[in-house]
């Protein structure tokens, strides 16, 4: 099976980058929540404003992927990211939440650029059957971001009189964005571009989206992905404090081994997929969620800490695995595909203001009941939804039919 290694590492090396901008949000809102005194709902204006990008700009982002290609578009946005990062320094001079989240805002939109681009780049980089390994094999890396940075991030934040320093990390990775963007440009990076040569409009993208089934119900399982992960990590630093009376940096710590726990779970996974097709393994992971998720519910039976951790191991593959299958055998459509699951990502801003609405009202365990029931969604999906088993029920169909 050939693989572009060379340009496979470069992607692997943003995506470590991107892991880390997002794992930022779940180090963000407890450090927050102190500094401006916020309740839970307010503060996951940070997750809504994150995820609103996906809603605007995957059309545009599909028209200039179309036009430029796609090492131009990774460029612009890791550009747009190491810009926003920046803008946490005047968020803390003027101490300002909303200066914050307009520089989350930015931060989303370059990040929305990388994930329009640059996973239907990675399955390009090679054989079509090795699309779903390569997709995971640089979404290891994003798991390896974001398993260093809650540690590093809270030394950053809280100095040793406590005082909160959230702009400290953001300004680390404005400079090491701004490297790797002149990287970027320096690189023999392939400038290519989607095969389609058609207009860009929404009406048609949509149209021809829901020709390719198992696409259409992709980007349902993609919204209800994003909402389990972004309530998932979101409120796992405050699930640890308010439930089992930890301090941030001991919560810090757990966050730390979940993240760990999912990238090691993402390289196992990438070996995993040469062995159980994508869409059961999908499934069995999401259902090994659900359990977790309905203990930590129910119960404190004094290994919370653990299982919260351990719900990594069964989020690892989702995202990549998701994408991989929804894309499968799209052929010029993969760059609108891949626009089209980007919109699903909103998912990320829909599902956490309403935990944060269960979690003022009746506590943050309770709360957890939304992630639990977006898992659910995405293990339908990966059972009965996916490309081959629609290819099942038609065949099933035709044979009745006769």
């Amino acid at each position: 099976m050939r693989h572009q290694y060379k340009p496979l590492m470069l992607l692997s090396l943003m995506f470590f980058m991107v892991g880390a901008l997002f794992c930022m949000n779940d180090i963000l809102l407890p450090s927050l929540i102190t500094h401006f005194k916020l309740n839970y709902t307010q503060a996951t204006m940070i997750q809504f404003t994150f995820y609103l990008t996906y809603i605007i700009f995957p059309i545009p982002i599909a028209w200039m992927i179309h036009r430029f290609g796609y090492k131009v578009s990774l460029l612009v946005a890791v550009v747009t990211c190491s810009l926003g990062a920046a803008l946490f320094w005047p968020a803390k001079i003027f101490d300002s939440y909303p200066i914050v989240l307009f520089a989350i805002f930015i931060i989303s939109t370059g990040l929305t650029i990388i994930n329009v681009a640059a996973n239907p780049f990675a399955s390009m980089l090679g054989d079509p059957e090795g699309a779903h390994q390569r997709i995971n094999f640089v979404q290891v890396f994003s798991r390896i971001g974001y398993a260093v940075t809650p540690a590093v991030a809270t030394t950053l934040i809280y100095n040793q009189i406590g005082e909160i320093r959230f702009h400290f990390p953001y300004l680390l990775l404005a400079g090491i964005l701004l490297l790797i963007a002149l990287l970027m440009g320096l690189s023999h990076l392939p400038a290519m571009k989607p095969e389609s040569d058609d207009l860009f409009t929404l009406k048609g993208i949509l149209s021809e989206g829901y020709s390719h089934r198992h696409l259409f119900f992709g980007v349902f399982a993609m919204f209800f992905y994003m909402g389990a992960e972004s309530c998932t990590c979101g409120f796992f630093i405050p699930y640890l404090k308010s439930v089992l009376g930890f301090t941030d940096a001991k919560a810090a710590d757990y966050l730390t081994l979940y993240y760990i726990l999912t990238a090691v779970m993402g390289i196992f996974g990438v070996v995993l997929l040469k062995y159980v097709d994508a869409h059961k393994l999908l499934g069995f992971f999401g259902v090994g969620m659900v359990v977790i998720f309905s203990m930590i519910i129910t119960f404190n039976s004094g290994y919370n800490e653990f299982l919260m951790a351990g719900l990594g191991l069964f989020l690892s593959i989702m995202f990549p695995t998701v994408f991989s299958l929804a894309i499968e055998e799209i052929g010029s459509f993969t760059g609108k595909g891949s626009a089209l699951l980007n919109f699903a990502l909103i998912g990320g801003s829909v599902f956490p203001p309403i935990q944060g609405m269960i979690a003022d009202h009746h506590g943050v365990q309770i709360s957890y009941v939304i992630p639990m029931f977006c898992v659910v969604m995405v293990s339908v999906y990966a059972f009965f939804f996916t490309r081959i088993p629609i290819l099942k029920r038609n065949k099933l169909s035709l044979l009745t039919d006769r």
